[in-house]
């Protein structure tokens, strides 16, 4: 028992201490993922320990329950931002706020062919605003049923998984389609006019940083990081969504909520994950919808299957002028690795 608990315990160790190394290589960033599966294993571990014999354990042994006890702690305070016993980020509504919308983004996953689940869901849920990503050919055309019903469209069907579909009920005005990292990721930039208020949409789809996809996370830091400065640079309402290919947690999610000043609406009400929708205990956030601080939150939700990878992921938001949402702030140290990292994504 004693061996296993050894083998166990060093790679959690490790599991647990990687992501604190500050490279991009995807060996270093894939750990940053299964943050609650780790607290899980970690508290099983130490359970294990318990149940050896105390007068046989090595001042080894005790180092090695030490540093589990400690990284358990680690965990747990990473955690509990993800919970309903921490602060709300993005404050709930008040019941006298009228006016409203509600986004979905779903990642569909270009080869599932389950048109009609997506489809389905939609009609159901009714949207103001939908944004799929994975988008082909066929995906835009089975989608092109809902046009009547979204009116306004920005269509970017790809054959590179990175395609991308904008519907909305409301007028979208100032679009452009931008590739602000690689010329074949494409991102939307567009204002929703919601009664005459112009809302910025910044809609992305980062490249994540695995094996035969980008084996660096530089690109995708740099996207999410551009997105933000680009954020804090606007006056109007403004809301970041997509597939970020990066969970809630990871030091670039929240290095770019500093330098951005956008709110997490996970925060203080619980992790939301979105994927993988086939393997329930790999599960994490990686679908995201920030929002500025004019935004108070109604309703989060993640919705059932639609045959993706990935759970669609929906919220409902309204205006609210005085608002007193949580921000985080950057330091200077911050903002100086905040450029750096845009730049090494540029020159990547």
């Amino acid at each position: 028992m004693k061996a296993a608990l050894y083998a166990f315990s060093a790679l959690l160790i490790i599991a647990t201490l990687m992501p604190l190394v500050k490279k991009d290589y995807w060996t270093f960033r894939v750990f940053d993922y299964p943050r609650f599966q780790k607290f899980l294993l970690i508290s099983a571990a130490l359970a294990g320990w318990a149940f050896v014999d105390y007068n046989g354990l090595s001042k080894v042994d005790f180092g090695i329950i030490i540093i589990l006890g400690i990284l358990f702690l680690h965990l747990l305070k990473q955690i509990i931002p993800y919970s309903p016993f921490h602060t709300k980020m993005v404050k709930p509504a008040r019941s006298r706020e009228k006016t409203s919308i509600k986004v979905l983004v779903s990642n569909v996953y270009q080869y599932n062919n389950h048109y009609s689940k997506c489809l389905s869901l939609i009609k159901k849920e009714r949207p103001d605003l939908f944004m799929l990503v994975e988008t082909s050919n066929e995906w835009a055309k089975a989608v092109s049923a809902l046009k009547e019903s979204y009116p306004y469209q920005v269509e970017l069907p790809l054959e590179n998984t990175y395609g991308m579909l904008l519907y909305s009920r409301f007028p979208l005005k100032n679009t452009s389609i931008n590739y602000l990292i690689n010329e074949e990721i494409p991102s939307i930039f567009t204002d929703l006019i919601l009664d005459g208020q112009p809302i910025k949409l910044f809609a992305i789809h980062p490249t994540p940083p695995v094996p035969g996809e980008n084996t660096h996370s530089t690109e995708r830091d740099a996207e999410i990081l551009i997105v933000g400065k680009k954020a804090k640079a606007e006056k109007k309402p403004t809301i970041i969504m997509g597939d970020l290919n990066d969970v809630a947690w990871s030091y670039t999610t929240e290095l770019f909520l500093k330098i951005s000043g956008m709110g997490d609406p996970r925060r203080g009400r619980g992790m939301f994950n979105t994927f993988h929708a086939k393997y329930s205990f790999l599960r994490w956030p990686l679908d995201h919808i920030f929002v500025s601080d004019q935004f108070r939150l109604k309703k989060i939700k993640v919705h059932h299957s639609i045959g993706s990878d990935h759970f669609p992921i929906s919220v409902e938001l309204v205006l609210d002028k005085n608002n007193d949402n949580e921000q985080l702030e950057a330091n200077a140290e911050e903002m100086s690795e905040a450029k750096e990292k845009i730049i090494s994504g540029i020159e990547f």
